[in-house]
């Protein structure tokens, strides 16, 4: 039996929201064992933050059917091209289908999770409030601390020297923050946001500019 740690927090956010139930609970322990070896910020604790953030969201927006998020954010990394070599959401789909989900809903839950890559949707809004409320929870777990401690762990994980990471901050995650899709993201940004700018100029302070030692 896979330990399921995290879930209660994930029910007490949505307890109204009826998604307290086995499927929810095998999702979390799929991804447990799915990123049983990795090391390099895209492990299962990702995807439970990601889960618990995104029923946080879903309780604030109108018309939004939470379950849907909450499984397709534990599931959002399942084929992520970085990790697998998986095509048409395989992954995703074969647990899915597993658990009784239907073919309807399962074609649902992977449009939401082929929402959320920043490289393949950069801006481009979801179509769907699901969507929106998925991506904000991935997008801010890739911001304020852990967000720093996500991006140093998969620079280590694949030999990137630290300029590099620091790189990865102008590319990528400081500009997430104006591209949260709900007023819950938005807010929620701002102070993790506020937090990589912190971090940054900490880091110039201490690394120094190379033209003092000239």
């Amino acid at each position: 039996m896979i330990p399921v740690t995290g879930m209660d927090k994930i029910n007490d956010t949505i307890h109204a929201a009826a998604v307290d139930d086995a499927v929810l609970r095998n999702a979390a322990a799929f991804v447990r064992a799915l990123f049983a070896n990795d090391a390099g910020g895209h492990d299962a604790e990702h995807s439970m933050r990601v889960g618990r953030s995104a029923a946080l969201i879903a309780r604030e927006e109108a018309d939004c059917d939470a379950r849907l998020c909450v499984l397709a954010a534990l599931l959002h990394d399942a084929d992520d091209p970085k990790l697998f070599e998986t095509r048409g959401n395989a992954n995703a789909r074969r647990f899915l289908a597993a658990n009784g989900v239907s073919p309807e809903t399962a074609d649902r839950i992977c449009a939401i999770i082929n929402s959320v890559s920043f490289s393949a949707n950069r801006d481009a809004p979801p179509d769907s409030i699901e969507g929106m409320v998925v991506r904000d929870a991935d997008r801010l777990d890739a911001i304020g601390a852990v967000g720093v401690a996500r991006a140093f762990a998969y620079g280590g994980a694949h030999a990137r020297p630290m300029a590099e990471t620091i790189r990865h901050f102008h590319d990528k995650l400081l500009l997430l923050r104006d591209m949260m899709c709900t007023r819950t993201g938005r807010r929620l940004a701002e102070e993790r946001h506020a937090f990589l700018e912190a971090f940054l100029a900490r880091y110039r302070q201490e690394t120094g500019d190379p033209n003092d030692m000239i």
